[in-house]
């Protein structure tokens, strides 16, 4: 309407707000009819509204507020009863405000004192690395279990998926060192049988011989004890090259090496079937290889700050729940 008060014409207005020019003299007539009510929407047919706003409110206040007598959460069963109401309306009320009490979260708030400073490092690592070196984040993927199953997987077929027996047989484990680059998602990795300082020192040694010597090299890793001992330590003083970042306790999250352990599990080790220790070393070092043909950097975005306005953000909440 303010468009045609212009003085455009039905095309003109149609094209510049990207509408039917039917529907443009739909509301110029309405308009010319019955003024400004003429702009308020007709009474739409069907069968009248039944739930009241304050049948919504009953339930959304209900649900935030209260728990079942018999359980820990509400379904839309139990909703239904206690308000008197029917699953589906229920249903649709918790669709519509994002409501599910069938769903959860877990957290953990890291307590390290240091929790600021250790962010503040290593988020600047990964968002403004320094010139002339390497950052590397370096975890440690213990107790991998090569596990055969009791009976032997049933193919996928049409309309079926795999099918594997429940229960399984160990055949041992195997401990993956790995070191993303940061820069390029390259990793170098490591595999051994047991999960100590010496292996951890072999790794570096490792890494030492692998990094151009030119590079500086910032490993980004966690506070493991085998992290920290004076054997480590004294191999870091003979490698003034090397310089340890430490992720704050409790805060895997930030290391970037997770995220690439994450993808070995789902996509290799999660459903995979080994009679051997041997057997399982070999498919990981097949995959590394594979992923170092085509590696894929994990690009963080987050600031220092955001992550920790969000990190306040949960303790105000925390701070402020009666439970």
């Amino acid at each position: 309407m303010l468009e045609c008060a212009d003085g455009h014409s039905i095309m003109e207005v149609s094209r510049r707000l990207r509408i039917t020019p039917d529907t443009v003299r739909t509301w110029r007539r309405r308009f010319i009819e019955r003024g400004l009510d003429g702009l308020c929407d007709d009474p739409r047919p069907g069968v009248p509204r039944k739930i009241t706003d304050a049948d919504v409110e009953r339930v959304i206040v209900k649900t935030l507020e209260e728990t079942p007598k018999n359980a820990t959460h509400w379904s839309t069963r139990s909703m239904a009863a206690a308000t008197g109401m029917s699953q589906s309306t229920v249903s649709r009320i918790w669709r519509a405000f994002a409501l599910a009490p069938h769903r959860s979260q877990i957290f953990k708030l890291s307590t390290d004192p240091l929790f600021i400073d250790k962010v503040r490092d290593v988020v600047g690592l990964y968002l403004d690395p320094p010139e002339k070196a390497l950052v590397l984040c370096v975890d440690e993927k213990s107790q991998i279990q090569a596990l055969d199953r009791s009976q032997p997987v049933l193919p996928m077929m049409p309309g079926v998926p795999e099918r594997r027996s429940h229960d399984y047989v160990r055949a041992g484990t195997t401990t993956l060192f790995a070191a993303l680059e940061v820069a390029t998602g390259k990793v170098i990795g490591s595999l051994h049988r047991r999960h100590r300082a010496a292996e951890f020192k072999k790794f570096l040694t490792k890494l030492d011989k692998e990094v151009p010597a030119d590079l500086q090299v910032h490993l980004i890793l966690d506070n493991y004890a085998t992290h920290k001992t004076p054997d480590i330590k004294k191999w870091l003083l003979a490698h003034p090259r090397f310089h340890l970042h430490f992720t704050p306790t409790s805060a895997s999250w930030l290391n970037l090496v997770e995220r690439w352990f994450a993808e070995l599990t789902q996509k290799k080790l999660k459903r995979g079937v080994h009679r051997s220790v041997q057997a399982l070393e070999h498919d990981i070092r097949a995959w590394l290889a594979d992923w170092n043909e085509h590696p894929r950097p994990f690009v963080w975005t987050k600031t220092a700050d955001e992550i920790l306005d969000k990190v306040a953000a949960y303790c105000r909440r925390i701070s402020d729940s009666d439970h």
